[in-house]
C-alpha cells in the first residue's frame, strides 16, 4: 500500500476494527468539540512558498532530549494499541526503531515493557500514570530503569475520567467481560478476530503483574480506577526525586502550569489536551501552543505538541509556532490496524515525505532552519 494521508489511513482501519476498538481510538469525551477544535486550528493557518530557493538538500532530521530523530515527529503512548492487532506493541517499537524517531510505551500497553524493549534497536521512552498505590507506580519506575529506560512521559491531565460516549454505548471500562453484542462485533470483524486468534488471549501486559483482574476487560475497570485524583506538586516533587532520568509532563494546556513543571525540574513538557478525551470543551493544543512556548522562556525545556496533527503541514505549521518536536498517537494506531507493521513504516516514511515536501516548497532546508525563520513562514488564514 502507498500512504496518501492519515484519513485514508483511518478509513482502512475501521473497516478491520470491531466497534469497540473502533470507537475506543476515534473517540472523544462527551460533543467530542475539543477533538474538532484540534484539527481546525491548523486550518487557520496557511505556509507561505518562497521560490528560487536551492533545496536540492532538505533535512528533517532533529535532536530532542538527546534522541537522534529522522523526523520531527515521535509516536506517542496510546493504551490498548496491541488491540489494533496482535503484536501491535512489539511492531511498533520495531518500527519506530527502523525509522528512527521516539517510540513511547503506555501504561496501558499490551505487551509488558520489557518485551517491547527486547525487540527495538533503539531507547523505548516509558508513560507512566500515578496510581494510588504509591508501590506500583513506585515499581514501574524501577521497572523502566531495569529496561534502560532513560525517558519517562508523565501523563497527569487525567486526574477524572469524564463520559466518553462511545466507550459508555459499548462498555468499555464499564464491563468485566464481552457482552452478547461486543462478541457478535468481533465476529463480524472476521479479519481482526482471525489475527487476534494467533495470539494468546489479551491482558494488560504491562500491569498484569500487579493482579488488576483476569480479563482485559476487567483490567482496564480495575486500572483506570487506580489512577489518583489526589496526585499535586508536591506529588511530583516526590516523583522527579525518586526518577534520575529524563522527565516529561504530558496534558500542560495553561503556561503556569508549564512553569511549575520547569520549576520542579522537569525537562520538557508536552502541550496535550489526551486528543479531546478529557476536557470537553478545551482549546486546541496548537491554539495555546504560544503560550506554553513563551511560558518555557530562553531556556532548554524543548515543548512538544500533541493532539490533531495529521499531515505533514501540520507538523511544519507547530514547529514554526515553537514545538521542538509533535507526538502522534491515533495516525499510528490507525496504521497498525490497517496493515500491520508494513504500514506504520509506510506511514511514518510517507509523513517524513510530507513534511520535507512542505519545507523544500517554502523554502526551508532543515529543522533548526525552519525553527530560527519561526511564524515569517505562515500566514493567519
Amino acid at each position: 500500500m502507498v500512504f496518501t494521508g492519515i484519513d485514508d489511513v483511518q478509513q482502512n482501519a475501521e473497516q478491520v476494527l470491531p466497534r469497540l476498538f473502533r470507537d475506543y481510538v476515534a473517540g472523544g469525551a462527551h460533543e467530542e468539540s475539543t477533538m474538532r477544535r484540534n484539527r481546525q486550528a491548523f486550518g487557520k493557518w496557511s505556509i507561505i512558498p518562497r521560490c528560487l530557493q536551492d533545496v536540492s538538500q532538505v533535512s528533517t532530521h532533529t535532536c530532542w532530549l538527546g534522541y537522534e530523530c529522522s523526523a520531527p515527529f515521535m509516536l506517542a503512548p496510546v493504551g490498548f494499541a496491541g488491540m489494533m492487532r496482535g503484536g501491535a506493541d512489539l511492531m511498533a517499537a520495531r518500527a519506530a526503531a527502523a525509522e528512527r524517531i521516539p517510540f513511547c510505551v503506555s501504561t496501558f500497553s499490551i505487551a509488558a515493557l520489557e518485551d517491547i524493549c527486547k525487540v527495538a534497536d533503539v531507547d523505548i521512552l516509558a508513560q507512566l500514570y500515578v496510581f494510588r498505590d504509591r508501590a506500583i507506580t513506585h515499581d514501574m519506575m524501577r521497572r523502566a530503569r531495569d529496561c534502560g529506560v532513560r525517558t519517562l512521559i508523565l501523563t497527569v491531565d487525567t486526574a477524572i475520567t469524564p463520559l466518553r460516549p462511545r466507550d459508555e454505548r459499548n462498555g468499555f471500562r464499564r464491563l468485566s467481560k464481552p457482552s452478547l453484542t461486543q462478541m457478535l462485533s468481533f465476529a463480524s470483524a472476521w479479519r481482526w478476530s482471525f489475527n487476534m486468534l494467533r495470539y494468546k488471549q489479551p491482558e494488560l501486559g504491562n500491569l498484569k503483574v500487579y493482579g488488576m483482574g483476569l480479563s482485559l476487560l476487567e483490567q482496564a475497570k480495575n486500572a483506570a480506577a487506580q489512577i489518583d485524583p489526589s496526585f499535586s506538586w508536591s506529588d511530583l516533587d516526590w516523583l522527579r526525586n525518586e526518577w534520575k532520568g529524563k522527565l516529561v509532563v504530558k496534558g500542560i494546556m495553561h503556561p503556569a502550569d508549564a512553569n511549575r513543571c520547569i520549576a520542579a525540574g522537569v525537562d520538557s513538557v508536552m502541550v496535550s489536551n489526551h486528543g479531546g478525551r478529557q476536557l470537553d470543551p478545551a482549546p486546541a493544543t496548537l491554539d495555546v501552543l504560544p503560550d506554553i512556548v513563551a511560558a518555557a522562556g530562553n531556556t532548554n525545556h524543548a515543548v512538544i505538541l500533541d493532539s490533531g496533527i495529521r499531515r505533514g503541514g501540520d507538523i511544519v505549521t507547530a514547529l514554526a509556532q515553537g514545538a521542538s518536536i509533535v507526538a502522534l498517537g491515533r495516525p499510528w494506531a490507525w496504521a497498525l490496524a490497517a496493515n500491520g507493521e508494513q504500514g506504520l513504516t509506510e506511514m511514518i516514511a510517507g509523513l517524513r515525505g510530507e513534511v520535507r515536501d512542505v519545507m523544500g516548497l517554502a523554502g526551508i532546508n532543515s529543522v533548526s532552519s525552519l525553527r530560527e525563520k519561526g511564524c515569517a513562514i505562515l500566514r493567519k488564514a
